[in-house]
């Protein structure tokens, strides 16, 4: 008898199918995850979203009472009045400088978390925190790096084209308002060009585990032939979502000032109308805070599916994570990183018959060697086609004909008569018996009705 294998169920569906997918799934997806593990996602975001807020608010609004506060002392007007203003104004503005760097680095985190559970995600695999932190820990500040990285080439490439307006400007005004407007054009598609091609870079540097190096030269590889998807990818959910922030802080304002007038109508600075107004502004931070978490969550997650795209065209990741989704699902334990497995590695081009590429072996084969070198290695060549088919051997059937049955001889003659005459072999009893019987023949008649023989 023969042992049938047990019957295993299919395997769970991620958030993507595994095989290259394009622009429309790569949006539609990234709002998929969301609803994949929001505990995880838009909780862990708006978490440390609210928490950075909150406390560079208190932090900036307490260092500005107290340095603000000692201008009651003096008189106004004065050069100790000035000399304190100026400081003040100066001290806050470092505060709040340091404490938005320090933001962004809260930032880095959540798209940290967010690049290693989208990952988990596309494997039907629902991680918990704790288990995507495992996974992000180890690469954490190298992502902190990158940010400051970018950051400081962001503030001297500033610092360097103000530098230059305000030297002409002091010069020639006109000129300088003129060359300070053309620079800021001029950065738009600078910015936007570094923003594509540098995409990809806490993907590779969480999924792959290398430095800020590699992973940017890695980033811009993988965005070689896709810049104009992944732009549209990144300009469609950041404007949409820049849209939808302005939507609500803009008639938030408007109500906080009506509020107030319908509170107080005659005294705006009456208890009531602050409430009113504080009420309002703190209704429009939790939708705006809401609004970036779930923007913040969003982008994140389209670079992962980018990079995962990326690399199931060039290196063949579709086979490595379905693989990794059979054994998976087969019982098999320490299954080593499907996205670490193949890095780097190249697959074979389509070939001319229309067959599908071949994952993990690099295209090898050369141009065909010239006439008279000694073959290579590799499949034989065709000979050319001429236009003329080769003369064919005498008595052979012609090329692309069709082949009759093989036609058999006469039978020989017998001599029935006893004169010398024959007769043909098929009008002899001989004949008739070596001749096949003729099948039966059949009538069909509708039931019910008369026969001959009846």
């Amino acid at each position: 008898m023969t042992a049938h294998p047990a019957w295993t169920p299919a395997s769970r569906p991620g958030i993507v199918p595994l095989h290259p997918f394009g622009f429309g799934t790569i949006l539609g997806r990234s709002f998929t995850a969301l609803r994949h593990n929001p505990r995880v996602l838009l909780g862990f975001a708006l978490v440390v979203q609210t928490v950075a807020y909150l406390v560079i608010s208190v932090a900036i609004a307490g260092v500005a009472l107290a340095s603000f506060s000692r201008l009651d002392t003096l008189r106004s007007g004065s050069d100790d009045f000035d000399a304190v203003m100026a400081g003040s104004v100066a001290l806050t503005a470092v505060v709040a400088l340091v404490l938005g760097v320090a933001a962004g680095g809260l930032s880095v985190l959540v798209q940290g978390v967010v690049v290693g559970e989208v990952a988990h995600a596309v494997v039907a695999e629902k991680p918990t925190l704790r288990a995507v932190w495992r996974r992000v820990r180890p690469v954490f500040w190298r992502l902190i790096g990158y940010a400051a990285l970018t950051f400081a080439a962001a503030a001297v490439v500033f610092a360097v084209l103000g530098g230059i307006v305000v030297v002409v400007s002091l010069a020639v005004l006109p000129l300088g308002i003129l060359l300070g407007v053309l620079l800021a054009l001029g950065c738009i598609p600078l910015y936007l060009w570094l923003a594509t091609k540098l995409y990809l870079v806490p993907s590779v540097i969480i999924l792959e585990g290398v430095g800020v190096r590699r992973g940017i030269a890695r980033s811009w590889r993988l965005t070689r032939g896709r810049f104009w998807s992944t732009l549209g990818v990144l300009v469609i959910i950041s404007a949409g979502f820049s849209v939808i922030a302005q939507i609500i802080s803009f008639p938030l304002g408007i109500l906080s000032g009506g509020l107030s007038t319908i509170v107080a109508p005659t005294d705006a600075s009456a208890p009531n109308a602050w409430v009113a107004f504080i009420v309002v502004q703190l209704l429009g931070q939790v939708a705006i805070l809401l609004v970036q978490s779930i923007a913040l969550v969003v982008q994140s997650t389209s670079a992962v599916l980018v990079y995962v795209d990326a690399r199931m065209r060039t290196e063949g990741l579709d086979h490595d994570l379905a693989s990794y989704v059979e054994a998976r699902d087969a019982g098999g334990d320490d299954l080593p990183d499907p996205y670490r497995a193949g890095v780097g590695r190249t697959i074979a081009p389509v070939p001319s018959w229309g067959g599908p590429p071949v994952a993990g072996v690099a295209a090898s084969w050369g141009p065909l060697p010239p006439s008279g070198a000694p073959a290579s290695a590799g499949p034989p060549a065709a000979p050319p086609y001429t236009g003329t088919a080769p003369p064919a051997a005498p008595g052979a059937p012609m090329p692309g004909a069709m082949s009759a049955p093989p036609y058999a001889a006469a039978a020989p003659v017998a001599d029935v008569t006893g004169d010398g005459a024959t007769t043909p072999a098929e009008e002899t009893g001989a004949a008739d018996a070596a001749r096949p019987p003729a099948p039966p023949t059949t009538t069909w008649a509708a039931p019910g009705a008369r026969t001959d023989d009846a």
